[in-house]
């Protein structure tokens, strides 16, 4: 019985492979949630939103870089080759999304501006059925209600609603800023890493938050003062090294990661967890107590993405069935 092989259907792995990026999109939604505690201690002690950003991206580009050179193995002409998307996602999915948040939290609350910008998956699918002319399947249809509502309840947004309409203008512009990272991230790209493009974004991200703030287009104000964290004092790196390592490093490269296994429609509903989670690092780390409106929005969020992955993963059989079965070594070597 030499040489002989057990075949197993190549679809097989399929399951297995969603659920690890699930699993990878839920755990960068999470080190996501944790930026709002990091970065609430830094502004309540004299930073401003944007020194923070371009703290945040210079310091996770630094830290990525090395790693990064690694991840090319000398191959730098990838770089070269692709040089247009590292600059399209840090430009957009990196500096333009936050310049556009913080802009419209200057005139709406943080919740309006929040729901805002999380529209994005909605506008994923619109922009999805208005490309493909066909109209999304009832579940996923459902799953983008349930997502949307959910975010509604957890953000309480209707407690104290301020609406200008020039925030409102922000907010959008982060939601297409938001999808267009999701598109970039999701593009399937062999030759340029996602170490590379997280470290290339995040670089070109932070040179043009700091040229925004050199000529005074965002205010730039840094504090050494101690922060508060977690009901005791400490220093101001302390959140920073969270921000930085956590919040952009680990998250990004996650993020990355998980939208090239699911898909820029269904990271992008994944990642309406993110908001989920802060909530909960709010309540652990500034001791801010869920309300148990915000709980019911959230399992209406984590419905609508199991609907949504449900019925993504629904139609992969259909475009796999041809895929000749993969040969597997059987157990026990030659000798069995």
């Amino acid at each position: 019985m030499a040489g002989k092989t057990a075949s197993v259907p190549a679809a097989r792995a399929v399951p297995s492979a969603a659920a690890s990026g699930v699993g990878i999109a839920l755990l960068s939604s999470a080190v996501f949630g944790l930026s709002g505690s990091f970065a609430k201690s830094l502004l309540e002690a004299g930073w401003t939103p944007g020194a923070a950003v371009a703290v945040r991206m210079i310091g996770a580009a630094l830290v990525l870089a090395i790693p990064a050179m690694l991840a090319l193995h000398g191959y730098w002409h990838q770089v070269r080759r692709n040089w247009r998307t590292i600059v399209l996602f840090g430009l957009i999915g990196v500096a333009g999304c936050q310049l556009f948040y913080f802009n419209a939290v200057m005139t709406l609350s943080v919740g309006v501006a929040l729901l805002l910008e999380f529209l994005a998956p909605v506008l994923i699918v619109l922009w999805l059925w208005l490309t493909s002319r066909r109209m999304p399947r009832p579940a996923t249809l459902a799953g983008t209600v349930l997502s949307v509502a959910g975010l509604m309840l957890v953000l309480d947004v209707f407690g104290s609603v301020r609406m200008d309409p020039a925030g409102v203008l922000w907010g959008l512009g982060a939601a297409v800023c938001l999808v267009i990272y999701f598109f970039i991230t999701a593009k399937q790209n062999d030759s340029l890493p996602p170490l590379v493009l997280a470290a290339g974004g995040l670089l070109v991200g932070g040179v043009v938050m700091l040229v925004l703030g050199a000529v005074r287009a965002v205010p730039m104000g840094f504090s050494t003062a101690d922060v508060s964290l977690a009901g005791w004092s400490t220093e101001w790196w302390v959140p920073m090294l969270g921000l930085v390592l956590f919040s952009t490093v680990l998250s990004y490269v996650t993020g990355i990661m998980a939208a090239r296994i699911l898909g820029s429609k269904v990271a992008s509903f994944v990642s309406l967890t993110e908001v989920l989670f802060a909530v909960l690092w709010a309540w652990l780390l500034l001791g801010e107590l869920p309300a148990a409106i915000q709980l019911l929005g959230g399992a209406l969020i984590v419905a609508g993405v199991v609907l949504v992955r449900l019925d993504e993963l629904r139609s992969q059989p259909r475009r796999i069935k041809a895929v000749e079965p993969v040969p597997v070594p059987k157990r026990g070597g030659a000798g069995a």
